[in-house]
């Protein structure tokens, strides 16, 4: 993959294209609304709700926790999954803000 360009944008437009990216595949969306409704998991449940194989949940399981989205606590030999709770309510407020942002009166017809 080819380096990222940077420079010249925000703290906060880097961490929220960042949380985008994460957010950007079906999959990772269908895993972060199965947690949101417990509160924890093992990764093999998450495999037996998706259509996908154990490493490909894996990696999207490493993309939403390298976003901050989830947390995992190693538990002897499986990884417990959940919402990261502190990193959510941050990840809601800055996609809120983004939202918000649009003033009402549009130049376009």
């Amino acid at each position: 993959m080819g380096i990222t360009k940077t420079e010249g944008f925000t703290k906060s437009q880097i961490q929220l294209s960042a949380l985008a990216k994460a957010l950007g595949h079906p999959a990772r969306i269908a895993i972060i609304q199965f947690l949101a409704n417990r509160n924890s998991c093992v990764c093999g449940d998450i495999v037996d709700k998706l259509p996908l194989s154990q490493s490909t949940v894996s990696q999207h399981l490493k993309e939403l926790k390298n976003a901050g989205l989830i947390k995992g606590d190693i538990d002897g030999p499986s990884v417990c999954y959940c919402i990261d709770e502190k990193n959510w309510e941050k990840a809601q407020k800055m996609i809120g803000d983004l939202f918000k942002s649009h003033l009402t009166k549009n130049c376009c017809p």
